[in-house]
């Protein structure tokens, strides 16, 4: 069976990639691909088993919940603290990453409904000082969405001592130190990619992941809405799916139960070190968010249900272009969806990492099979000469996890030749 991960800040930090070597923060990750048959429940024995088998191949705690046709189940394997040992737990809050940009998505759609942003439109005619000249024409609203705006990400800005890598062994994660207190202005992070090269043209037929897209997007919120475009998600996605621990952090820590997230930085950091303390203003409504399983699975119901937007809304986030993930992959990408075929159906989420912490969530089309899945270690894999990350065990272990928890008793369908 194949894998194929997507989504963030390749080898950085911002994007998929939990299951591939080249996770990095803030993006999207996918589970094997095949003919689709129809998943058959789940067996609680073999998911608690395949937990422990991420936990035992090296990640410190890893925590899901999935759920079948009206069954739940979760569960919870290894530690939350590597230093006491204590254990993680299933209803553990977490930082979910990229997972954020779908609830922005939502509000975006939101607005679209209401008349007061229209997807075609140029960026430019709402915010014509932040994307001026002929970019804010030819960019609109639904580019900045699905990725083909052509503008780059930030991230690379904002931490320069990871610049480089990973054809550059030598650099530094010394930004990551840097930054764990400061406080990014969203117009400073905007400007930094508007200033870098253009990774291709607007409405080309291949988006770019880019969290500069998403930031603009809360630029644009904020706007329409005369309110912050994190208090706006909280008041009308959040709240409106009654989401009961889920929220942007108001500082540095995560509140309520949580664990400790630690980030290895494709071994350039060893041990892993802790960073669930940190200022997420660096991703903001890009990647900022805190959630639990339980939470995510609900909201993707209701989302996938016609509850968050309309229904021809929805229909509007599920058209999908192929877009180029950080990491390198290519995936298809909606409006802060992700398609990705499995060997039981089509499935729609989105997954995401930032320092220490990866997650990912995905829901069947017919919404009956849902699964949430959290790790609180990140980029494990260790380049070789060449500079490219090698396979690790954890890598199969959670290509196992997501194999089992979305298609649960059935039996893979093969692998179909290109």
């Amino acid at each position: 069976m194949r894998m194929v991960l997507c989504g963030g800040v390749a080898a950085l930090g911002v994007c998929a990639g939990m299951v591939t070597a080249s996770a990095v923060p803030g993006g999207a990750g996918t589970v094997p691909t095949g003919s689709a048959r129809p998943a058959a429940g789940f067996d609680p024995a073999e998911l608690e088993d395949a937990l422990d088998d991420v936990h035992r191949a090296g990640v410190p705690g890893v925590f899901a919940e999935v759920r079948d046709d009206g069954r739940t189940w979760r569960g919870a394997s290894g530690v939350a603290d590597v230093t006491n040992g204590r254990p993680v737990t299933a209803d553990m809050r977490h930082r979910v990453g990229s997972v954020t940009k779908t609830f922005t998505a939502a509000a975006v759609m939101q607005q679209v409904e209401q008349g007061r942003i229209r997807l075609d439109a140029p960026i430019g005619d709402y915010l014509p000082q932040l994307v001026p000249g002929e970019r804010g024409r030819r960019i609109t609203v639904r580019m900045l969405l699905n990725n083909t705006s052509g503008i780059p990400d930030y991230l690379t800005y904002a931490f320069p001592s990871l610049r480089g890598f990973p054809s550059r062994l030598d650099v530094s994660t010394r930004s990551l130190d840097d930054n764990r207190f400061r406080t990014f202005r969203p117009a400073e992070l905007i400007e930094m990619g508007l200033s870098a090269p253009p990774v291709g043209e607007p409405g080309g037929p291949t988006g770019v992941y880019s969290n500069t897209n998403w930031l603009i997007l809360g630029q644009l919120l904020e706007h329409v809405t005369g309110m912050p475009a994190e208090r706006y998600i909280t008041r009308n996605v959040i709240e409106r799916a009654g989401l009961r621990h889920t929220g942007f952090p108001t500082g540095t820590r995560v509140k309520g139960p949580h664990s400790r997230l630690y980030e290895a930085f494709y071994g350039l950091i060893d041990p892993p070190r802790d960073y669930s303390v940190y200022d997420m203003s660096w991703v903001g409504p890009a990647a900022a968010l805190v959630s639990t399983m339980e939470d995510l699975n609900r909201f993707y119901a209701l989302l996938l249900d016609g509850r968050i937007v309309s229904r021809s809304s929805l229909a509007e986030m599920q058209r999908t272009v192929p877009t180029r993930a950080l990491d390198g992959s290519l995936i298809q990408y909606g409006l802060g969806l992700h398609k990705v075929e499995t060997p039981c159906g089509t499935f729609w989420g989105h997954d995401g990492t930032v320092w220490g912490a990866g997650t990912m969530s995905l829901t069947r089309a017919d919404g009956k099979r849902q699964m949430s899945v959290a790790v609180n270690l990140i980029r494990w894999n260790r380049p070789d000469a060449s500079g490219k990350p090698q396979p690790h065990p954890i890598d199969g272990a959670l290509k196992a996890l997501y194999q089992r928890a979305t298609c649960g008793g059935a039996s893979p369908a093969p692998e179909v030749a290109p």
